[in-house]
C-alpha cells in the first residue's frame, strides 16, 4: 500500500471507546459522541453499542447520513439558520430519527419557529460558557424559550461547548465555566416555566472535569482516536492515538527528514500553544516542525531514519484529518485488516 494514508488501530479504538463509556456511566452522564470527529457508521455503531444514548452531529448533512444507517437518535448541536429546503430535510430525518436541533438566538428561535412546526423535534438552547464562539448569555435562554413555545417548538434543555478547554491548564476551570453556565442556563428556563431535562455540555479535554451534580449528557468528539493536542494537553498519551498517517521517509539530513504526509492528509492545524504540526510515535520527542502540501518537515531526536522508512506520524487535530479522506485503513497488529468508508465526509 503506497503512503500517505490514514489508519486506526482497532484495538486503541475500542479502548478509547470502551473508556469513556466507562467513565460516564460511572459518573451517572449520559454519553452523546460527536461523530464529527470520525464521521464513520462503524465507529457511530460501535459507540452506541458500548453505552452512548445517540450520537451528536454539526450538519444536517451528517444527521441525513446516519440516520439511513439506522441511528435513530440525533442532536444537530448547531445555531441551525432555517430554509425551506433545509426544514425540508429536517422532516424527512425526523421520519427515521429522533431528532433534537440546536438553537443560538431570538433570530434562529422565530426562524425554526416559522419553518419547522410540523417536524417532530425538539430544541436545545446554546449557550456560551467563555469559548466566544456561538450561543447566548445563559441568562436570555428564557427568552429564546419563550419564542420557541410560542412557535409550538418544544425545547428539552440547553447545551454549551466548552471550547476554550483546548488550551494548556484550562480543562478543568472551562469545565466549571460549563457547570455554572448551565446552572444559569436552567434556572433561566424554570423562570420561563421551561424544565431543563437535558443539560448538555463535554469537550475530550474537559470530559474529565464534568460537574455532574449539574450536567446530565456530555458530547466528546476526539477521545475515539485522540490526537497531538490531546497528547500536549495531557489528556491522554501517544499510546491512547488511535488514528495516525501512515508516511514514508523520502529524504533526510542528520536528524531532519522530510515524510510525505503533509497538510492534505494531517490536517494544517497549529494553535499557538502547540510545539508543531504534530507528532511522530515511534520518536516521542520528534516535531513536525513544517508543513506544505504534500511534504512534512520533522525533527528527530536524534538521527533521522533513512529514506524509504515507514512512520506514523499523528495530525495535531484528527477531526480536520478525517475530513480529508474517503477512507480509513483499520489495523490489528499493524495488519491492514479491512477499510472503512468517511461516510459523512463533505456532508455539510
Amino acid at each position: 500500500m503506497h503512503t500517505p494514508f490514514l489508519a486506526l488501530d482497532d484495538a486503541i479504538t475500542t479502548r478509547n471507546v470502551e473508556s469513556m463509556a466507562t467513565h460516564a456511566r460511572d459518573r451517572g452522564l449520559d454519553l452523546r459522541p460527536h461523530a464529527k470527529t470520525h464521521k464513520m457508521i462503524e465507529l457511530g455503531n460501535r459507540q452506541i453499542d458500548s453505552g452512548a444514548i445517540g450520537l451528536t452531529v454539526a450538519t444536517i448533512g451528517e444527521a441525513e447520513v446516519f440516520s439511513a444507517a439506522g441511528v435513530d437518535d440525533l442532536f444537530i448541536a448547531y445555531p441551525l439558520w432555517l430554509t425551506p429546503e433545509t426544514a425540508s430535510l429536517l422532516r424527512q430525518i425526523s421520519d427515521r430519527a429522533r431528532l433534537r436541533v440546536g438553537v443560538g438566538s431570538i433570530d434562529g428561535a422565530q426562524q425554526l419557529a416559522r419553518l419547522a412546526t410540523d417536524t417532530p423535534l425538539s430544541a436545545m438552547i446554546e449557550l456560551d460558557s467563555g469559548h466566544h464562539r456561538s450561543g447566548i448569555d445563559p441568562h436570555e435562554a428564557g427568552t429564546v424559550a419563550d419564542v420557541l413555545a410560542d412557535g409550538g417548538i418544544e425545547v428539552i434543555g440547553v447545551f454549551t461547548f466548552p471550547g476554550h478547554s483546548y488550551a494548556p491548564g484550562s480543562p478543568s476551570s472551562a469545565a466549571a465555566d460549563e457547570a455554572s453556565t448551565l446552572a444559569a442556563g436552567s434556572e433561566a428556563l424554570r423562570s420561563a416555566g421551561c424544565e431543563p431535562i437535558v443539560r448538555s455540555g463535554g469537550s475530550t479535554p474537559s470530559a474529565a472535569f464534568t460537574d455532574a451534580d449539574v450536567t446530565t449528557e456530555i458530547r466528546p468528539g476526539v477521545y475515539v482516536f485522540n490526537d497531538a493536542q490531546q497528547v500536549e494537553l495531557g489528556t491522554c498519551g501517544l499510546a491512547d492515538v488511535a488514528l495516525t498517517a501512515y508516511s514514508t521517509v523520502v529524504q533526510r539530513d542528520g536528524n531532519r527528514a522530510i515524510a510525505d504526509s503533509g497538510s492534505k492528509i494531517l490536517g494544517a492545524d497549529r494553535p499557538s500553544w502547540t510545539t508543531g504540526f504534530g507528532r511522530v510515535i515511534e520518536d516521542p520527542d520528534a516535531r513536525i516542525v513544517a508543513l506544505s502540501e504534500h511534504h512534512a518537515t520533522i525533527e528527530f531526536s536524534s538521527t533521522a531514519p533513512p529514506p524509504g522508512t515507514i512512520i506514523h506520524t499523528v495530525p495535531n487535530h484528527v477531526c480536520t484529518a478525517v475530513n480529508l479522506v474517503d477512507r480509513v485503513a483499520i489495523t490489528t497488529d499493524g495488519e491492514i485488516t479491512g477499510w472503512w468508508d468517511v461516510a459523512a465526509r463533505g456532508r455539510f
